[in-house]
Order: C-alpha cells, then sequence, then structure tokens
C-alpha cells in the first residue's frame, strides 16, 4: 500500500474507485466473502481506503465517494452477525 500512496493521483483516484467497486460487489453479490476484496479482509480494506482517500489535498479529494460514504461502507461491512444462542 505504501508504493500506491506514492504514486500519482491519478492511479490513485483508480485505485479508490477500485476498492469502491470492491466494496459494492462484496456487500451485494459476492455474499460478504472477503476474497473479493482487494485487501482480503474487511478492516484493512477500509483502512487502505481511508488512506488513499486523505492522500489527496482537500480541493483535490473525489467527489464521487464521500468520507462519509467510507465510514458507511465500514459500518456495513465491520456488523458483527450475532450469533445464536439457542440450543439446538
Amino acid at each position: 500500500m505504501k508504493d500506491i500512496l506514492k504514486s500519482d493521483a491519478k492511479f490513485r483516484y483508480m485505485m479508490l474507485g477500485r476498492f469502491q467497486r470492491d466494496c459494492e460487489y462484496y456487500l451485494n453479490f459476492g455474499n460478504r466473502n472477503s476474497n473479493v476484496l482487494w485487501s482480503l479482509d474487511e478492516g484493512k480494506h477500509i483502512e487502505n481506503m481511508k488512506a488513499l482517500h486523505n492522500s489527496f489535498e482537500e480541493n483535490d479529494k473525489p467527489e464521487w465517494l464521500t468520507w462519509e460514504q467510507i465510514l458507511e461502507y465500514e459500518k456495513l461491512m465491520l456488523i458483527v452477525e450475532p450469533r445464536s444462542t439457542a440450543i439446538e
């Protein structure tokens, strides 16, 4: 990830878009399987998205992906499903 953060803005925009598409697939058609994420881990994936988003100057941040949207992905992807405590 360090090398990506050192890349030019165009490449970082492309990677952020890739990460966003990974989130959408994970949440919709990917059956919440972390193997569909570039980072292979939900927490790390969100952490990487935040780092990419923060790598842009304030006036260069993407309009198509806000900080609030990243936080929403984080909330949706890091939900821990409650386990049944009933004995079957």
